[in-house]
């Protein structure tokens, strides 16, 4: 059977400067991320990923840039396929972490990306010398913890193995001919884009294209398991079959600045809670998996998170 990997990892930061962050922290600690393990591994520093020579073996390229290999099946026009890991804000609005308070955050590693889960320790232990937020206020990374277990702590500077975690990923046409319902809480801003709009509301057919879209993209490029070769087709029309009961959204609006197009950008999502009626069964390896990777725009840095709150 194919199998998800992946392991969910906890950061403690450790405020030695006061630090001003945005509400929303996601993007800010990916930047960060991504500009310190760029300064750590990069070895041609003064060119772009695409026109280096070393990007199909670079660990900056393939975790923060992620571009298609030269021999994928898919995306082969494109720039960049989704990336190997999720950076899950703290859920506080909090703004401002005075010196000696801790900032904890999550990081979900993807398949391959686990192998390198000691550069983003020492990225992000780097980037505390720089500083982050507003007045690049310093920190250092605490500890590290899976589960309850740690597995790096400053005093120490070891890294102990994670705990891989797997779901599986299948899909069976077997109706159970009983009627189900689903309740999902959307925990953070989900972007989904129909027409170049962001929707505002969604069914059940569209929530399981877009977990089709993403899982096919992140399985492949990341777990090497291709499944192109699934009946979409037939599933988004036993998806169609699904009915909302209830639904309970609103629309968040919030932006942010993006160096690399130099200008703030807005990412408003929807937020809150939809309950479906139908054959849900079928498609629970699909929500289950879509818990762990989210899903919509932006989710590397934790936008289009939900949990399953009943079935």
């Amino acid at each position: 059977m194919d199998i998800i990997q992946y392991v969910f990892l906890s950061f403690n930061l450790k405020a030695k400067e006061k630090i001003i962050l945005p509400p929303y922290k996601g993007s800010t600690l990916r930047g960060s991320f991504g500009n310190s393990l760029k300064k750590v591994v990069c070895a041609l520093k003064n060119k772009e990923c695409k026109e280096c020579i070393l990007k199909e073996k670079c660990v900056y390229s393939y975790v923060f840039e992620t571009p298609p290999p030269s021999d994928t099946k898919i995306m082969r026009k494109y720039e960049s396929a989704p990336h190997p890991f999720i950076i899950e804000p703290p859920e506080t609005s909090q703004s401002v972490f005075e010196i000696n308070s801790n900032l904890p955050f999550g990081l979900i590693l993807i398949g391959k990306a686990i192998d390198y889960l000691p550069y983003f320790i020492y990225a992000f232990s780097e980037q505390g010398k720089v500083g982050i937020g507003k007045h690049r206020g310093k920190f250092e990374l605490k500890n590290v913890k899976n589960g309850r277990t740690t597995i790096y702590e400053l005093e120490e500077q070891t890294i102990s193995k994670p705990k891989i975690k797997s779901l599986p990923l299948k899909f069976n046409f077997k109706s159970s001919f009983i009627r189900e319902e689903i309740k999902l809480n959307f925990l953070t801003p989900t972007r989904i884009i129909r027409n170049e709009e962001p929707l505002k509301e969604i069914n059940f057919s569209v929530l399981i294209r877009q977990l089709l879209r993403r899982i096919s993209l992140v399985s492949y490029f990341h777990c090497g398991i291709d499944i192109t070769g699934w009946d979409f087709k037939k599933i988004i029309s036993e998806a169609e079959k699904v009915s909302v009961k209830e639904s309970n959204f609103k629309w968040h609006d919030w932006e942010r600045y993006s160096a690399k197009q130099q200008k703030r950008m807005k990412l408003g999502g929807f937020l809150g809670e939809i309950t479906f009626e139908g054959e849900i069964a079928q498609f629970m390896p699909l929500l289950k998996i879509g818990e762990i990777i989210h899903i919509g725009k932006g989710a590397t840095f934790g936008l289009g998170k939900y949990i399953i709150e009943k079935f």
